[in-house]
Order: C-alpha cells, then sequence, then structure tokens
C-alpha cells in the first residue's frame, strides 16, 4: 500500500559531514537533512566522542547550526568563524533556529533524529553544524555555556547539478 502522507523523504536533500578538531582527531559524523511538510528531519550519527566513566557519567554534547559558513579557525579556536548560534529571529537562547537537542554519547557513539519547524533547509545551506564538550544548560545566554567546539562541518546540498 502506497504512503500518502509521508513524514520524510526517502533520500536527503542536505548533509553536513561533522570533523573533529586537531585536539579530537577521532570524531566523525553524518548529518542528514530531510524536508517535511511539517518542517525538517536531522539525523545525527557520530562515532569517535570521548567516553565517559559509568552511567551517571555519560556524556552528553552541545548540537547546533551556527551562523558561519566555514570551520576555519587558529589553534586556540579551531573553529572560530562558525560564528554564533543561527539566530536569524533574535531569539534567546534556547529558542535560536539552530539550537537543537542534545546528542548523548554511548561508548564513544551518538544518535539523534529530531523534527525542527524553526528553520527550512535552504536558509541553513552552506552554515556550519558544531558539537560542543558540554551539554547546553539552555539557560546561559547566549550559547548555554556549552564548552570547546570539538567538531564542526558545513550543510551542503545532496542535490547533484543539472
Amino acid at each position: 500500500m502506497q504512503d500518502r502522507n509521508p513524514t520524510h523523504r526517502p533520500q536527503p536533500l542536505a548533509e553536513a559531514i561533522l570533523k573533529g578538531s586537531d585536539k579530537y582527531p577521532g570524531i566523525r559524523g553524518r548529518v542528514l537533512f530531510f524536508p517535511t511538510r511539517d518542517g525538517v528531519l536531522v539525523r545525527t550519527e557520530v562515532t569517535g566522542l570521548p567516553k565517559g566513566k559509568g552511567l551517571c557519567h555519560s556524556p552528553v554534547f552541545a548540537f547546533h547550526i551556527h551562523s558561519g559558513t566555514t570551520c576555519a579557525g587558529d589553534p586556540d579556536d579551531p573553529f572560530r568563524e562558525v560564528g554564533s548560534h543561527y539566530n536569524p529571529q533574535n531569539c534567546p537562547h534556547p529558542y535560536h533556529a539552530g539550537d537543537l537537542p542534545p546528542l548523548f554519547g554511548v561508548k564513544g557513539r551518538a544518535f539523534s533524529i529530531v523534527l525542527t519547524d524553526r528553520f527550512a533547509l535552504p536558509d541553513i545551506l552552506g552554515r556550519a553544524v558544531i558539537l560542543h564538550a558540554m551539554p547546553d544548560d539552555f539557560t546561559t545566554q547566549p550559547a548555554g555555556n556549552a564548552g570547546e567546539k570539538m567538531a564542526c562541518g558545513i550543510i551542503r546540498s545532496t542535490r547533484k547539478p543539472v
């Protein structure tokens, strides 16, 4: 039976390939973006994350779309050029369009799927996705006290040029 009301397309229309900084060279990940009738479905899978020690110390990592369009930086801040969280409506944190739920580390891996209506796919193409070392506290302005930027990727269209 054919589904007349699909929640997502079978193929993503954009992706970001996450790569860790020099301090976190083992971090690799892929963030896929699927436009839906209700918003954008964001599917994230990351490997090579720092591992916690025990159930009460399983790491939680803040995860955001930033306004910048490059992962460039310097030794003190490898992804300095990513700018602040993507926030076209000037909302307070954690209501920025680029604020995403945290990723929960499990033995060095993380997986997440979330539906958001805070942005449309064309709005975020070319922008940076950042994985932070600390959990977002959802309170501290302007960025949730998320800590060091560990990995970065730029959101690119997966459509082939015609």
